[in-house]
């Protein structure tokens, strides 16, 4: 399956978060993240593994209480239910994978 990038429409999670969904199989989902800089995404946990790659600007992660900071090239994988969050300490794009799909970042049409 292919999608074009284009075609894809952002939907705002959180203010200053919104997430384009590019592509999804059975078992995975691929998404871009923006962060507005000041955005926050609150500690949380969900039952996907979480595999990121940072494409420009700086985050700071909150990874089972500890901080780290991302910049460009950064990448990560996180285990599912490992509570994470994030700040955006500059405007940031991320590309993402999802595993098993995350049913809520599904195209909404």
């Amino acid at each position: 399956m292919f999608n074009r990038y284009a075609g894809a429409d952002p939907r705002e999670l959180l203010p200053g978060v919104t997430l384009r969904t590019l592509a999804h199989g059975e078992r995975t989902l691929l998404a871009e993240v923006r962060l507005a800089r000041g955005a926050v995404i609150p500690e949380h946990r969900h039952p996907q593994e979480q595999t990121g790659y940072l494409v420009s600007g700086r985050l700071e992660f909150s990874v089972a209480g500890e901080s780290l900071i991302a910049e460009p090239g950064s990448s990560w994988s996180l285990p599912a239910d490992l509570p994470h969050g994030a700040s955006a300490l500059e405007d940031s794009v991320v590309v993402e994978v999802f595993s098993p799909v995350r049913d809520d970042y599904l195209p909404l049409h």
